[in-house]
């Protein structure tokens, strides 16, 4: 499977309402809170909680809803590396977040289970 690691530098938000969030990577909404990752240097100004130093990796190409367990696989991969992942996916894709200080090991773990990274540059 092939993974495209993003940006550096995300930052996971909760922010108060949508009228200072003009750029982002992803955004969710519930009945209780409105959750943003955005690039840090583009962190709106009423966030309430964030928590900086993210990066992430996104499974290449189209995922089939029919596809099963590509997401456990992955978690499960960094979790037996001692990562913590703060997962989020769209009606496309997955995306996996990871501490910038904990890229390496995941890297290197996802790497020998055979998962093959490139960069996208943005």
């Amino acid at each position: 499977m092939h993974l495209e690691k993003l940006g550096d530098n995300l930052s996971v938000c909760q922010v108060k309402d949508l009228a200072d969030v003009n750029d982002f990577l992803f955004l969710a909404k519930t009945d209780s809170e409105l959750s943003v990752v955005c690039e840090t240097e583009k962190v709106p100004e009423n966030t309430i909680n964030r928590d900086d130093d993210w990066t992430a990796f996104r499974v290449a190409g189209n995922l089939e809803f029919s596809l099963v367990g590509i997401l456990a696989d992955i978690a499960r991969c960094l979790a037996d590396a001692g990562v913590s992942i703060f997962a989020v996916s769209t009606y496309n894709t997955d995306y996996i977040l990871v501490k910038k200080d904990t890229w390496e090991r995941a890297e290197a773990a996802l790497l020998n289970a055979g998962y093959e990274i490139t960069e996208v540059l943005q």
